[in-house]
This record gives structure tokens, sequence and C-alpha cells, in this order.
């Protein structure tokens, strides 16, 4: 079986690596990390993953913006997004969800059980 393909963009450091050691649990996932949306719209365009994690608050271009140049993108508006942000209230969620994101997961999250989650999202996305 090839390998699941996660892009991680998220402006601070320990966050990323925290996520690249919680994938390295499941040997399905590989993962790039990406600190700026910036970077993070190159890296998908380059490579297209299978999902993207997408911090919501980062300088200079936040989560909303980055997904709306990914959706712009014929090559990544395909791509299932999913945000990752401490902003959880119910009426934020249902926000991002009417703009096209495919789930929220909640900061901080549980390094135990970030793969499944992301699995969850990533078979949801593609019955959907």
């Amino acid at each position: 079986m090839s390998s699941l393909r996660v892009l991680h963009i998220d402006d601070e450091t320990d966050i990323l690596e925290l996520a690249a050691i919680s994938f390295g649990l499941d040997s399905e996932f590989e993962v790039r990390g990406c600190a700026s949306g910036k970077d993070g719209l190159a890296a998908a365009s380059e490579c297209p993953p299978d999902i993207i994690l997408l911090d919501v608050m980062m300088p200079t271009m936040d989560g909303p913006a980055t997904f709306k140049k990914l959706q712009e993108n014929p090559k990544t508006a395909g791509i299932p997004v999913v945000f990752m942000t401490a902003r959880v209230q119910t009426s934020e969620i249902e926000q991002f969800k009417s703009q096209g994101i495919a789930g929220v997961i909640s900061k901080p999250f549980d390094p135990m059980t970030l793969a499944a989650s992301v699995r969850n999202y990533m078979q949801s996305a593609h019955t959907a």
C-alpha cells in the first residue's frame, strides 16, 4: 500500500514536530511540514498531498486565506483540508465547514489519536 501523504502547515515549529512524531507512529503516513501559508501553497502545488492540515492563526497569510488560495488553484482545489485550531466554538466550526473545510482538529491535539482522526477525515472526504 502506498503512503498517505499529509501536508501540515503551521507557523509553530513545536506543533509541526509533535505532529510529525505522532504520524511517525503509523507507518502509512508520510508527512511534510511547512511553516507558512506561502510555503504550504508551493508544497501543495509541487507535490499534491492526500490531505492538508492547516493552522488557522498564522502571521502574513492565515489559514482561511491559505485555504482560499488552495481552492483557487485547480491542482490543489480537490485536496481535503482540515483546520487545526484552538478556536473550537461551535459557530466557528460551522463557519469553517460552510467554507468547504473537511473538518477541524482542536489544539492541543492528542498525539496518540491524530493519525486516526486524519484517516477518518480522509475517508469522509473521499466518500462525500
